[in-house]
């Protein structure tokens, strides 16, 4: 089966898509930019016009009546934190800032003078009140929403859905910067993912793939969205019962679920849950590779062996 691939930029990181009509890359491709450029203007917390930033703007308690979009990624940032147990927590936002994480990443200068860290819980997840009948939000005054955790994975989703629609079911794999989405129908042999840190990274016929049919892959990584302050490396994935940057054992966790959104937050949650995440990846039948600080790699819940195939991505 003949495939074609399409490479640009989305939130600051590699967008790819890639499908299984050559002749439909373009449709597939202008389907995959309306989603990306729709859950911008809607959840990005470094665009002032964003509908989230508007949202979070106004003075006392935050009270509003949300687009469906900004519902539905309220919805899934929510659902991440009950799943998890708070693990991955949409009150980040205050936390993440103030680690200096304050700009898209692409504009983050890698190192400046040293920033205040201290040990503060962020307010938490039960805080926001979420009406799905009616899109009604309560946000508490001070809280900062970020739905950098999950929002993106939701946006590869949808992604492909609409690529696929827009290829008549045909086969479609979208990738945002590691949060891998494929949906319609696949190649006989599956889409075949590289798993690296970065997913800038060269494709290379020496790199460890997977193969997947259908569902979504999601990588997350202490060791790309990293930048110095005063001396000290910090990253983006906060442990909200600290509210400073996880410490754990892993540097990235690359899981496969049912959709992207899932593997995301699974990813995500390892990260921040440490050496506890191995047991609950596995009773929760997730397949999973762990890498930790020295480089050793780790694969639970039924993650296959490595192999070396060429990837579609």
């Amino acid at each position: 089966m003949t495939i074609a691939a399409f490479r640009g930029t989305a939130f600051g990181t590699l967008m790819q898509v890639v499908v299984t009509d050559p002749d439909h890359l373009e449709s597939a491709t202008s389907a995959v930019e309306r989603v990306v450029d729709t859950i911008d203007r809607t959840c990005s917390r470094f665009r002032d016009d964003s509908e989230l930033s508007i949202l979070l703007a106004s003075p006392g308690r935050h009270e509003s009546t949300v687009s469906e979009m900004l519902g539905r990624a309220i919805a899934c940032a929510l659902r991440a934190a009950e799943l998890t147990d708070g693990a991955v927590d949409p009150t980040v936002g205050g936390a993440v800032r103030n680690a200096g994480y304050t700009v898209d990443f692409g504009a983050l200068a890698p190192d400046g003078a040293p920033i205040p860290l201290t040990i503060h819980p962020v307010p938490g997840w039960r805080r926001i009140t979420y009406a799905p009948a009616t899109r009604a939000v309560e946000i508490p005054a001070g809280i900062e929403v970020d739905l950098g955790a999950t929002a993106k994975a939701l946006a590869s989703d949808l992604a492909a859905a609409a690529a696929s629609d827009a290829l008549g079911g045909g086969g479609v794999l979208v990738s945002l910067g590691g949060d891998v989405a494929v949906a319609g129908m696949p190649p006989d042999d599956g889409w075949h993912v590289q798993i690296a840190e970065n997913s800038q990274a060269p494709i290379t016929r020496d790199g460890e793939t997977i193969a997947i049919h259908s569902g979504g892959v999601a990588t997350s990584s202490t060791t790309v969205r990293r930048w110095r302050r005063g001396g000290v490396e910090l990253h983006h994935i906060i442990d909200p019962a600290t509210g400073l940057p996880a410490i754990g054992p892993w540097r990235t966790v690359s899981v496969v679920a049912g959709n992207c959104v899932d593997a995301n937050i699974a990813a995500t949650a390892a990260i921040v849950r440490g050496f506890a995440a191995m047991a609950w990846l596995e009773t929760a039948g997730l397949p999973a590779r762990l890498v930790d600080r020295s480089g050793d790699v780790r694969r639970v819940g039924g993650w296959p062996p490595r192999v070396l195939r060429r990837p579609e991505r």
